[in-house]
């Protein structure tokens, strides 16, 4: 007796040496080799044939030695998996190729054909020799198939049916590559200077073969293979192409413009023509760059102008005609580039990015119009629709026929053959851009979200007829032209000169010989100035007056109208502010000089003696008549009173300013009532009416009143 029987019944060689049992080798080939020597194979029902890859038996735990069954009866060994799980096996199944899944569905219509002939009444061996001889397959592999889905559902049984074969061992899994040299191949390969897979491989095989003499080293293409499984892509680019290609290996975004209106959001770019161009002012011919504004629902090109460099004054004056021509847009999509991101266009703007930013900043012209302000990330085509626009601009453009001989190619390595034979003059190239870009606006047949085969001015017509459009004032129009500061007009009719060009009108004689600031075009010098004073107040238009030919009789008579015509304008103007005649001005100013004259003369309050200079002439002395002795006897003997008052204790009394004021004041009034005052108070009186207090209690009571 041994027992119960074991959870595994069948073990093969290889399960048996690393099961571990008593009695057992611990070798597969020991274990082989034993089986061979007592015959296992040979004992009926106690060996069959092994499935799956690599042959073999499968031997029966009864077969055993004694102690080995008994381990295995008593549950001490552990079963390895006979199968693997329905989840593994599936997955085996989606790493198989279509080829060997075509075997599998061929496999599992021979297993239900032996089923059905087994269910007709036929034993299970004569069912597989009759669907091996049908199928034309052996009764071993029509067994094996068996075997396979011994026990598995009948829902799972295509992916046991998977040949193992089929599925090869990923690159990452081979045991037979040494990690190490593996590794030193990869560190050498993902570098930034892109050296290739095969000098990477022959310098590793260099360090691996003096490190370690006797190791082998894989082929080449098994490394190739290991590679691509082990290194994602995006970690080959980012190792070997930088961050910008991993940036680009993302997918773009998709916006979707179909709920915009036309002008809720426009997108304004420089675009430098692949062209050479005679510009005036310039020695070499220049490339023309343009700068332009489109609507970002529609895609019509709105506002453009040329420019020898990129700046901001071109970015000023082009927005002033989007205004001007189509309205002020609701927000503007733009670069943070140095002529976008100028202070006079969008100070003030918190996420600028570029220059300093204070609290102190003037708000750009943007801002103060209330345009919202959306930066684009620089240098991605992908963040401004409007790139797709200039790729079509450099076809159409750079490379038309008018302009054979002066296309400089894209790039430098990329020049024509005919590079720097010809420069188109200004003027023509400008005469050829406006008719392409007309063209480019009218063309039909755009795909866009909202285009459906329309073009451009189509959809942009179609819903700038519907969208609410805010106007900009004239003032408002008025900010967009170029400064000059400091002009100083005519000192006689107070015309002003710009650029060679003299401008005026009837009102400047008022600010004849003043600095004044002016605001131009700088693309249209004959529109005239704009004139504000330096405190920034707008003054009015002067109109650019042009040069006549010197024998221009109907200019002459032209310009001797309009003088005399200002003449006479002039003169009513003066008539009318001139409302009192000379007469009747000095007639009123002799009045009020009459009333003047009879005011009384104030007394003064303050009287101080005159001082001598000491280089002034000494006055002689002459004898002094009784009169003066008697009179300086009588100051004198004040002055001793006084000097006597002040050493002698002070009356409670007299402490109080205005009880002593009070005092004087009762004295005199029985004085002027004629009665008689005693000699000391005479004397008290007279002295107190010397002394300053009394000045200043008389001076308060003129003023304010006598105090009670």
């Amino acid at each position: 007796m041994t027992g119960p029987a074991p959870a595994q019944e069948w073990w093969n060689a290889a399960e048996l040496a690393e099961a571990g049992l008593p009695d057992l080798p611990e070798t597969v080939r020991a274990v082989q080799l034993m089986a061979e020597r007592e015959a296992w194979a040979r004992h009926p029902g106690k060996a069959r044939r092994r499935k799956g890859r690599g042959g073999g038996f499968e031997y029966h735990w009864s077969i055993l030695p004694l102690r080995a069954r008994m381990r295995l009866s008593a549950g001490l060994v552990a079963a390895p998996a006979d199968k693997p799980g329905t989840g593994a096996a599936w997955e085996r199944y989606a790493a198989a190729g279509d080829k060997a899944r075509a075997e599998a569905g061929a496999r599992l219509g021979a297993i239900a054909e032996v089923e059905l002939l087994e269910g007709a009444g036929l034993t299970r061996s004569a069912a597989v020799r009759e669907v091996a001889r049908k199928l034309g397959r052996s009764e071993k592999s029509l067994w094996n198939y068996l075997g396979l889905v011994e026990g598995v559902a009948r829902a799972d049984r295509l992916a046991y049916l998977i040949d193992g074969r089929a599925v090869r061992r990923a690159p990452t899994q081979r045991g037979d590559i040494a990690p190490d040299f593996l590794a030193l191949v990869r560190s050498d390969w993902l570098r930034l200077s892109q050296p290739s897979l095969t000098s990477c491989y022959d310098r590793a095989v260099r360090v691996w073969t003096s490190e370690r003499r006797n190791s082998t080293v894989p082929p080449l293409h098994q490394v190739r293979r290991w590679l691509k499984a082990s290194v994602s892509a995006p970690t080959e680019i980012y190792l070997r192409k930088g961050e910008e290609a991993l940036r680009r290996l993302y997918p773009a975004q998709v916006r979707s413009k179909a709920f915009m209106v036309p002008l809720e959001c426009v997108q304004g770019d420089y675009h430098k023509f692949d062209v050479f161009v005679s510009w005036p002012g310039y020695d070499k011919p220049v490339r023309p760059q343009m700068m332009v504004w489109s609507d970002v629902y529609s895609g019509k090109l709105l506002a453009w102008r040329l420019s020898p460099t990129a700046n901001s004054h071109t970015v000023q004056l082009v927005t002033g005609d989007l205004i001007r021509t189509y309205g002020i847009p609701q927000s503007v999509l733009i670069d943070n580039g140095r002529e976008f991101a100028a202070k006079a266009m969008t100070g003030g703007t918190p996420t600028r990015f570029r220059f300093k930013i204070t609290d102190e900043d003037i708000p750009g012209l943007l801002p103060l119009l209330g345009v919202d302000i959306h930066w684009a990330t620089p240098y991605s085509g992908q963040s401004k629709p409007i790139e797709r626009a200039f790729r079509d601009l450099c076809d159409r453009v750079a490379k038309h026929p008018a302009f054979d001989g002066a296309y400089t190619g894209n790039k430098p390595e990329a020049k024509p053959e005919d590079y720097g034979t010809r420069a188109i003059p200004l003027d023509e190239f400008r005469l050829v851009l406006e008719e392409e870009l007309a063209h480019h606006n009218a063309r039909p047949g755009r795909r866009s979200e909202v285009a459906m085969g329309r073009s451009f001015n189509e959809v942009f017509n179609e819903g700038y007829a519907k969208a609410t459009i805010k106007r900009a004032t004239d003032e408002q129009l008025r900010l967009w032209l170029l400064r000059a500061e400091g002009v100083r007009a005519k000192t006689g009719n107070g015309a002003l000169k710009l650029y060679d060009t003299e401008y005026w009108s009837e009102w400047m004689y008022r600010i004849a010989g003043e600095k004044v600031v002016a605001r131009f075009d700088a693309d249209d010098l004959t529109a005239g100035l704009e004139v504000y004073n330096l405190a920034g107040h707008y003054l009015g238009h002067a109109a650019c007056t042009e040069a006549a030919k010197f024998f221009d009789v109907e200019a002459a008579r032209d310009h001797a109208r309009k003088r005399g015509a200002w003449a006479k304008a002039q003169k009513a103007e003066a008539k009318a502010a001139r409302e009192l005649s000379a007469a009747e001005v000095a007639a009123r100013v002799r009045a009020a000089s009459g009333l003047a004259a009879d005011e009384p003369l104030p007394e003064a309050q303050v009287h101080q003696l005159a001082t001598p200079h000491k280089a002034a002439p000494k006055r002689q002395r002459r004898a002094q008549s009784a009169e003066e002795i008697e009179h300086l006897a009588e100051i004198e003997a004040r002055v001793m009173r006084l000097e006597e008052h002040r050493a002698r204790p002070v009356d409670p009394v007299d402490e109080d300013p205005a009880a002593v004021f009070a005092r004087a004041c009762a004295l005199e009034r029985a004085r002027d009532e004629g009665e008689a005052l005693t000699q000391a108070q005479a004397d008290w009186l007279a002295d107190y009416q010397q002394s300053s207090d009394f000045r200043a209690q008389l001076r308060m009571a003129r003023h304010f009143g006598a105090q009670e």
